[in-house]
């Protein structure tokens, strides 16, 4: 298969097991079923095409691993997102980060215009200048596995220490790092307010807390299950939404004091939110396929079905000029999904090297957006055309 040579193959050992090699190889570094959760390529180059991002391997083994995967985990159309054309144009760039096996994600932006993204299973951090392509990563604590990045106007880079219970900050100039110890396990998600502080959000031990930098003090609430995403809104509260029920927060940034707004269905699962021009949220039902607004100053609740149906699973969420954007993890490949709210139509576009799952996007101040592949070690840029 593949018009690889016998020569190639056999240089394995005689008593060589693809079946147990692909096994080891594999769960090192995720569950198995994800193999037939994927997509599945139909030759056995689509698949060393994806291994290489993953991990490095022998010729002889990748090529039969390869085969054998081609074999046993052929494409599956049912997977394929339902895609809708329109009238805006995108570009998408993309950079395999150095690291295999890292998990990159949840790309930002810095002050100088450098972009940045955390390898959560490597404990780093990493920058890459767009207009060099030129890449840097930064050792963190070997136990953190930092969740998600967030740049303050000084050019520090902080990070959540999602299995140490920290909150850490890294000066890119001499690779230094201070930590800050939270209460809650596994700090998840932040997001710097206008006053100077960070406020994060905590998804497993279902907390929200803010650290103030100049102090270094760490004040931390309970709140309901599963805090993910977190906003700052227009007026200065905090938005917050909740992977763990059917509900948005809204917390007072001086007393932390926080109220919920119901979303309809208490199937509804929320992983991430943004704020438009007017100061309603948007956000993406995870579980029902769907996504929706809330108006703030009413509490309405508006609802609109993802292209790709009930499964698509809607996992990021940035808003660019009133125009939302997110995708549809569900699918295979990972399709990017453009919302125009006035006219009420979509438009999406499968992310090239889309096996991975956009977990986060960020706006840039010009305007694109970034985004990532996290299996396949892949931050990305959308140039956003018309």
């Amino acid at each position: 298969m593949g018009g690889h040579s016998l020569a190639e193959t056999s240089q394995l050992p005689i008593n060589y097991d693809v079946v147990k090699d692909v096994s080891q190889t594999c769960s090192a570094c995720h569950g198995l079923r994800y193999l037939d959760r994927a997509q599945g390529y139909d030759t056995s180059e689509e698949w060393s095409h994806l291994i290489t991002s993953m991990v490095s391997l022998p010729r002889p083994r990748l090529l039969a691993i390869s085969e054998y995967l081609a074999t046993q985990y052929p494409h599956k159309p049912n997977k394929a997102p339902r895609l809708i054309t329109g009238d805006t144009d995108i570009v998408i760039d993309e950079w395999v980060t150095p690291t295999l096996g890292q998990r990159t994600r949840d790309p930002i932006e810095a002050p100088d215009g450098s972009i940045w993204w955390t390898g959560m299973w490597a404990s780093l951090v990493g920058r890459l200048d767009p207009r060099t392509g030129e890449m840097r990563e930064y050792p963190l604590p070997s136990s953190a596995r930092p969740h998600s990045i967030v740049p303050d106007d000084n050019g520090f880079i902080w990070y959540t220490g999602n299995s140490n219970s920290t909150i850490g900050r890294l000066d890119p100039t001499n690779g230094q790092i201070r930590e800050y110890t939270t209460q809650a396990r596994d700090p998840h998600t932040a997001v710097f307010h206008p006053n100077g502080n960070l406020y994060f959000t905590s998804q497993h031990s279902n907390m929200l807390g803010r650290l103030d930098p100049s102090s270094g003090k760490i004040t931390e609430i309970e709140t309901r299950r599963k805090p993910y995403g977190i906003k700052v809104g227009n007026g200065g509260d905090l938005f917050i939404a909740f992977n763990g029920t059917n509900a948005i927060g809204r917390m007072t940034p001086q007393t932390l004091d926080i109220s919920y707004y119901v979303v309809p269905d208490e199937r509804t699962r929320i992983r991430r939110l943004d704020i438009d021009s007017k100061g309603d949220v948007w956000f993406v039902n995870s579980s029902l396929g769907k996504i929706g607004k809330l108006e703030i100053a009413t509490g309405a609740v508006t609802q609109w079905d993802s292209p790709s149906g009930p499964l698509s699973h809607p996992y990021s969420m940035t808003v660019i000029d009133d125009i939302v954007w997110y995708n549809e993890s569900g699918m295979r490949p990972d399709a990017l999904v453009r919302f125009d709210p006035t006219t009420e139509k979509f438009q999406s576009w499968a992310v090239p090297s889309g096996i991975g799952i956009i977990r986060h996007t960020w706006k840039t101040r010009e305007g694109d957006l970034l985004i990532h592949q996290s299996s396949s070690n892949r931050v990305g840029r959308v140039r956003i055309g018309n």
